[in-house]
């Protein structure tokens, strides 16, 4: 616990200086580098967050990922973080994160400890505002899933950071069309979009954060 507590303590003071909008176009689809570059002027994108939860796991750090079910929404069957749409009943978007986090997978938030947010993104096929939020708990949650959700991918931190996980694949895209796309690979899983770019500015965060521990 220990090794944790210096892990969130670094990671904390990292949080204040992130490296934006060039660690995350690290990990775009060169597909979607263009819109990304080019925020939408005239659009007004709905505002979303996601949760990445960082928590001990057996002398490992953790964060979770899920698999969305399949259904006619953009972001079918994908691997994502917790998180969803910004509710007017919502105070804040932080709170649209742990709200959804709890509503996905269960996520007892009342454990949980923000520690801040990471830089924004913009989604185009969705026309989403994306928020990030990282925060902790001291245990490893105890998930149940509803039914927007497959299945729980529980990831070991060290896992990401290992170059051998960050790959090319071919996939098809939801237009059908068949792109080369950059991503994390992990437990047969492919991590690519939205959130593998929001990985990349974590990993960076990190990083620092170990830099100068």
């Amino acid at each position: 616990m220990k090794e944790f507590n210096k892990f969130v303590n670094a990671l904390s003071g990292s949080l204040k200086n992130l490296p934006g909008f060039e660690a995350q176009l690290k990990m775009a689809p060169i597909t979607r580098i263009n819109d990304l570059k080019n925020y939408p002027v005239g659009k007004s994108p709905r505002k979303s967050a996601v949760l990445i939860l960082i928590y001990p796991d057996k002398g490992n750090i953790k964060t979770v990922l899920m698999e969305r079910a399949s259904d006619n929404t953009v972001h079918s069957g994908q691997i994502s973080f917790p998180g969803g749409k910004f509710e007017n009943s919502d105070k804040s978007l932080e709170q649209t994160a742990l709200r959804e986090a709890n509503e996905e997978i269960g996520i007892d938030t009342e454990t949980i400890t923000i520690l801040g947010p990471l830089t924004k993104l913009y989604i185009p096929p969705s026309n989403f505002d994306v928020f990030p939020f990282v925060g902790y708990t001291y245990q490893k949650p105890v998930f149940k899933i509803n039914a927007e959700v497959k299945s729980i991918l529980e990831v070991d931190i060290q896992t990401l950071i290992n170059p051998a996980t960050l790959i090319n694949k071919t996939i098809e895209h939801r237009t059908g069309k068949i792109v080369d796309v950059p991503c994390f690979f992990v437990g047969g899983h492919i991590i690519w979009g939205a959130t593998s770019m929001i990985i990349s500015e974590l990993l960076e965060v990190i990083s620092f954060s170990e830099n100068n521990l």
